[in-house]
């Protein structure tokens, strides 16, 4: 369960007397996620999600994703929508941590991913895409390619110990993957905006056959459009048994292309982005895997499925590979 931080009753009692969103009926911490504290309320007046930021969350940062969120929603995107309090507050301060109160969304996250999720998911994430680039603030990505070699470093100790060998055949891949990245050295770039950089199936929500909404927009940030959609290709279309499976890659890409063209330098650079992706959630993966302590009410994620992942994109040299 992803709940780093207690919350008792009294505290949530002062906590909601600040907002107009009726009594409190029930709480339960939510069991998805790894990286916040999450409680559903119920409310007289509804549902709502309490988040407390945690571990990688800046708090100088949030409001910059809660505008986001704003931003998005008066584009059309359906997203949780920060809730203000009697003074017109939406960031908060809960148990010591940052909290915010967001409306909750209507829908079921897909626990099998199926052929009829992923032209949806693809529409989904261009339509994103789109919306974002009238939202002006930008946010560096700070798990993006200059932050993968220290993160690597700091499981030094341990990755080692999850797979012999691990270490020297991840460095050899950074080696292979950033002098090749998009803008590095003068590469060329690649079209940019504003980037969800985590859409799991587990922040896509689904209702009679249709996406109903988008969720978790704390790794949000100003990137590559492209490697947006390859951390999709990564999340959506690799078979519980490690093997690609193209026609849903083809079948999320037409989605995302009913709504906005990719263009040949982005098809072109899918592979290393590919790469990329698979790179930055095998790392965060390890590092959690090494790091969160065995009493924690959280599982971490097995890093090895990504390496499959990765292990898969350097071997893939055109972009046939992936649908394209």
């Amino acid at each position: 369960m992803a709940v780093y931080t207690d919350v008792s009753d009294e505290a949530l009692q002062d906590f909601l007397a600040d907002f107009a969103i009726g009594d409190l009926v029930s709480f339960r911490g939510i069991a998805e996620g790894v990286e916040n504290t999450n409680f559903q309320l119920r409310t007289t007046e509804g549902d709502f999600i309490l988040t407390l930021y945690e571990k990688r969350v800046n708090a100088r940062e949030l409001p910059w994703f809660l505008g986001l969120m704003q931003h998005l929603a008066r584009e059309g995107v359906t997203c949780p929508q920060p809730v203000a309090d009697r003074r017109g507050e939406t960031l908060k301060t809960l148990a010591g941590r940052p909290a915010a109160i967001t409306t909750f969304l209507p829908g079921v996250w897909p626990r099998t991913v199926r052929g009829e999720h992923c032209r949806p998911l693809g529409r989904a994430l261009a339509q994103l895409h789109a919306a974002g680039r009238s939202y002006a603030p930008e946010r560096a990505n700070a798990l993006g390619p200059t932050a993968w070699a220290p993160l690597l470093q700091s499981c030094a100790g341990g990755a080692n110990m999850v797979l012999p060998g691990l270490q020297a055949e991840l460095e050899q891949a950074l080696a292979r993957i950033v002098p090749a990245w998009p803008g590095h050295e003068g590469n060329p770039t690649l079209p940019r905006g504003q980037i969800h950089a985590d859409l799991f199936p587990d922040n896509v929500f689904f209702l009679n056959h249709g996406v109903s909404g988008l969720i978790d927009f704390y790794f949000a940030c100003t990137d590559y459009l492209a490697y947006d959609v390859a951390i999709c290709l990564n999340a959506w279309c690799f078979q519980p048994d490690g093997a690609f499976n193209v026609t849903f890659a083809r079948q999320m890409l037409l989605g995302y292309e009913d709504v906005r063209k990719l263009d040949e330098a982005e098809c072109r650079a899918m592979p290393v982005l590919a790469q990329g992706a698979a790179m930055r959630f095998l790392l965060t993966r390890l590092y959690d895997w090494i790091n969160t302590p065995a009493d924690a009410l959280v599982t971490p994620k097995n890093p090895l499925d990504y390496l499959k992942r990765l292990r898969f994109h350097l071997a893939t040299q055109t972009v046939g590979g992936y649908g394209l």
